[in-house]
């Protein structure tokens, strides 16, 4: 009754953006990359699709875009290289928590592709579960790559390939960004001054001991194992004793945690490579 005899003030629903933690400075070329898959679809001969992404977050440019079968960790592991060879490296990767980029039941849900990563001096950003949003600038390439090029999707891989690489050409070189200025992503972005050259030696010349992890992801301590993870085999790490019984395990410059010489069992240190509250774009 009081509404309709306009005695009822209306008060205007906010709307709420979701807000990160500030950076300290405006992001440049390759400060950070974004990637993630676009999410599957099936081709007309009935094989799905998972399309692997990646972008560089301050130009807006498209680095990559990869038709796949599948999102085991060894076909990312040559998206990456190619990527790594043609335009260098960034200083951090933001990805979701999904396989292959973390492994839910590894250590600190590290996976193999982070690990290398890691030894490439590629720092880890993590959103949280849960909110893509964190990833806003990426999740909206997304869609435009959805309404543009899987709808209809191709007959095969490689036609499907095709509509890729030219909507890769389009997005980047004639596709005028509002974020930008109306300034095309290729105009703003340019490759890292960090050429990809391989993986350096491990050294840890302030511990005691340096150790390769095994195939099963432990390493062998007088006559004793210690369980990491698989994600670490193949890799080399420090041991050196800080107590009379206890020693502790790094990794490249991250402590991995503590064991004592009788039960040899790993108690991790608080995650290095949690998610972080992230400074977020919807666009």
């Amino acid at each position: 009754m009081l509404d309709r005899h306009g005695l009822v003030k209306r008060r205007r629903r906010r709307r709420y953006r979701a807000q990160g933690t500030p950076l300290s400075r405006p992001l440049a070329p390759n400060d950070l990359w974004c990637a993630d898959y676009k999410g599957e679809f099936m081709l007309a001969d009935k094989r799905y699709c998972y399309p692997l992404t990646v972008t560089d977050s301050a130009s807006r440019y498209l680095l990559g875009c990869e038709a796949l079968a599948t999102t085991r960790e060894k076909f990312a592991f040559s998206v990456f290289e190619r990527i790594f060879k043609e335009f260098g490296l960034p200083t951090a990767i933001r990805t979701d928590n999904g396989v292959p980029f973390a492994s839910p039941n590894a250590l600190f849900g590290l996976s193999r592709l982070s690990v290398w990563w890691l030894r490439l001096g590629i720092e880890i950003e993590r959103i949280k579960p849960g909110c893509p949003e964190q990833n806003g600038r990426h999740e909206r390439m997304h869609l435009t790559l959805k309404q543009e090029a899987t709808k209809p999707a191709a007959a095969n891989f490689l036609q499907q390939q095709d509509r890729f690489d030219r909507f890769v050409e389009e997005y980047n070189h004639q596709r005028p960004h509002q974020a930008l200025g109306m300034r095309y992503p290729g105009e703003r972005y340019t490759a890292s001054p960090r050429h990809y050259r391989g993986l350096e030696e491990l050294d840890y010349p302030f511990h005691d001991k340096t150790i390769t992890v095994t195939t099963c992801g432990r390493i062998c301590f007088e006559h004793q194992k210690v369980n990491l993870s698989t994600v670490f085999a193949g890799q080399k790490v420090g041991i050196k004793q800080v107590d009379e019984r206890i020693w502790l395990v790094t990794f490249m410059n991250y402590d991995l945690g503590f064991f004592d010489n009788e039960t040899c069992r790993l108690e991790p240190v608080p995650t290095p490579f949690g998610a972080k509250v992230l400074p977020m774009s919807p666009e």
